[in-house]
C-alpha cells in the first residue's frame, strides 16, 4: 500500500517567488496522477517536495498517512525517473539497474536475477552489458526506468521522462510505462506539459498554473467539465471557443445568450439554467468546443450560429475552419512579461473581465510575500495579456479539404448541452451540476 496526501503545501523561494501555492491533493494507492502544467507552474517542484529533495515552506506531506518531512530521500521508499535520465556513463547498462540493489547491501547472486528480470519486462535485456553512450535515447529512457522499478518502491516519481524522445517514440513507452505501472501496482506521480500524455495516461489529472491547483479528476472530468477558465483553454486541441455573452433571462422560457447580433437560447428546463439566470443583465463567459458544432444549411431550424470563413487549417484527416460570427472573444494565455505596479482600478471592458485569472495567478502564504502578491494581483487585473478581448474566430470541424474558402458564409448548429459557462473570476457558473 502506498498512498500520498499533500496537506496545504507551499514552496517560496528565498527571493519571495511563490512556486507552489497551498496546494491540497490526495493519490490513492495504485492510482496513477499526472502533474500537468506549462513550464513553471510547479509541477516539478512537488515532486521534488514528496521525494525530499526540497523542503515545503508551509503545510505537510504524508506518506501512507505518516509525516514524512523529517525523514531523509533514501527512507521515504521512492523511485524517481528524471527528465535527463541521469544514467552513469561509466556504468554498464546491467551494473546501472542494479546500483540501488548493490547500495542496499543485496548479494550478488540475487541482485543479477532481479536486474535481468527487469530488463526483460523493459525489453532490454540484449544491452546489458553496453555503456549508456551506446544506447539510443528510448533504450536509455528504460534503463532509467529500470533502475527505479528494481528497487520495488512503493511510489514511482516521474519529472517529464519522455520529454527528450521523438513522437513516435515517446508514444510507443507512454503505452509500455502505463502497462507497466499498472502492472506491477504501483502508485505513480508523473509530470508533463503535453495534455496528449495526460488525458492518455492518468487515471486522474491535477491541473497546476502558477503554483496553485485549478482542477482535479479523470481525463473525461477535466476535459469535459473543467472547473475555471484556464482549465478550459489550456485542455484540447483545437482550443475552446470562449466567448463573451450577455446574459437575459425571460422567465420559464429560456435563458438569452447574446453574442453580439445573434443569439442562443438555453432551455428554462436546463438543468444549468437556474445557475446562469443569477447573471441577468451580466456578461459571461461562454465555451463551446469544436465538436459542439456542426456545419448545417442557412436554413437549419435549431440552435445555430451565422460567420464568414476567415481562414482554413488543413491537418489530412480533418480540416478547420476559423469562423466570424461577430462575437467577442475571451483569450486566456500565458503571455507575461509584466512588472510590478501600484494597485490601481481596472477600468473600460476589462472592469468585469480583467480579473477572470485573479484567483488562478495564486496566493502567496508568507507573511513577507502579502505586499508582492497585492502588485500581482493589481497587475493581473490590468494585464491584458494575461486575459483579453478580441474578435472571435470560433473553430469547426471540417471533412479534409472541404469545398470552401476564406470568405465564404457558414452555418453550424450548436449543442446547447455542451456548453460551459464561466463567471468574471474564471470560474465555472455550474459547477455543483453533474
Amino acid at each position: 500500500m502506498s498512498t500520498v496526501s499533500l496537506k496545504g503545501v507551499t514552496k517560496a523561494w528565498p527571493d519571495g517567488t511563490v512556486a507552489v501555492d497551498n496546494v491540497s491533493l490526495e493519490v490513492n494507492d495504485g492510482e496513477f496522477v499526472v502533474l500537468l502544467g506549462p513550464s513553471g507552474c510547479g509541477k516539478s517542484t512537488v515532486l521534488r517536495m514528496i521525494a525530499g529533495l526540497e523542503d515545503p515552506s508551509e503545510g505537510d506531506i504524508l506518506l501512507n498517512g505518516e509525516p514524512v518531512l523529517e525523514l531523509a530521500p533514501r527512507d521515504r521508499k521512492i523511485a524517481m525517473v528524471f527528465q535527463d535520465f541521469a544514467l552513469y556513463p561509466h556504468m554498464t547498462v546491467g551494473d546501472n539497474i542494479g546500483f540501488p540493489l548493490r547500495l542496499s547491501g543485496v548479494e550478488t547472486a540475487p541482485r543479477i536475477e532481479r536486474v535481468g528480470d527487469v530488463a526483460t519486462a523493459l525489453g532490454i535485456g540484449d544491452v546489458l552489458a553496453r555503456k549508456p553512450s551506446q544506447l539510443s535515447g528510448g533504450q536509455r529512457q528504460r534503463v532509467a526506468m529500470g533502475r527505479a522499478i528494481v528497487r520495488r518502491p512503493g511510489l514511482f516519481l516521474m519529472d517529464e521522462p519522455l520529454s527528450n524522445l521523438d513522437s513516435g517514440l515517446r508514444a510507443e513507452l507512454r503505452a509500455e510505462i502505463t502497462g507497466l505501472t499498472r502492472e506491477l501496482g504501483v502508485t505513480t506521480m508523473y509530470v508533463t506539459h503535453d495534455q496528449a500524455e495526460a488525458l492518455t495516461m492518468a487515471d486522474r489529472v491535477a491541473i497546476l498554473r502558477k503554483g496553485v491547483l485549478q482542477d482535479i479528476g479523470t481525463p473525461t472530468e477535466v476535459y469535459g467539465r473543467p472547473a475555471t477558465l484556464y482549465v478550459a483553454a489550456f485542455l484540447g486541441a483545437p482550443r475552446m471557443n470562449l466567448l463573451e455573452a450577455q446574459v437575459y433571462v425571460h422567465l420559464d422560457r429560456y435563458i438569452a445568450l447574446n453574442f453580439g447580433e445573434q443569439s442562443l437560447y438555453l432551455s428554462w428546463n436546463d438543468i444549468r439554467a437556474r445557475a446562469v439566470a443569477h447573471y441577468h443583465g451580466e456578461r459571461i463567459v461562454v465555451g463551446l468546443r469544436a465538436e459542439a458544432l456542426t456545419p448545417v444549411a442557412p436554413d437549419y431550424q435549431g440552435d445555430m450560429l451565422h460567420g464568414r470563413i476567415r481562414y482554413l487549417e488543413h491537418h489530412g484527416h480533418e480540416s478547420l475552419a476559423f469562423l466570424d460570427v461577430g462575437a467577442t472573444a475571451i483569450v486566456v494565455d500565458e503571455i507575461s512579461g509584466t512588472t510590478a505596479r501600484e494597485p490601481e482600478e481596472p477600468t473600460g471592458p476589462l472592469k468585469r473581465f480583467g480579473g477572470a485569472l485573479q484567483r488562478l495567478a495564486g496566493r502567496n502564504a508568507s507573511a513577507t510575500a502579502v505586499q508582492t502578491r497585492e502588485t500581482e494581483r493589481a497587475s493581473v487585473l490590468n494585464d491584458p495579456g494575461r486575459h483579453h478581448r478580441r474578435p472571435a474566430e470560433i473553430a469547426v470541424r471540417l471533412a479534409p479539404y472541404p469545398a470552401v474558402s476564406p470568405g465564404q458564409p457558414l452555418a453550424v448548429a450548436v449543442r446547447m448541452d455542451a456548453l460551459h459557462f464561466f463567471d468574471e473570476r474564471g470560474d465555472r457558473i455550474d459547477i455543483g451540476w453533474r
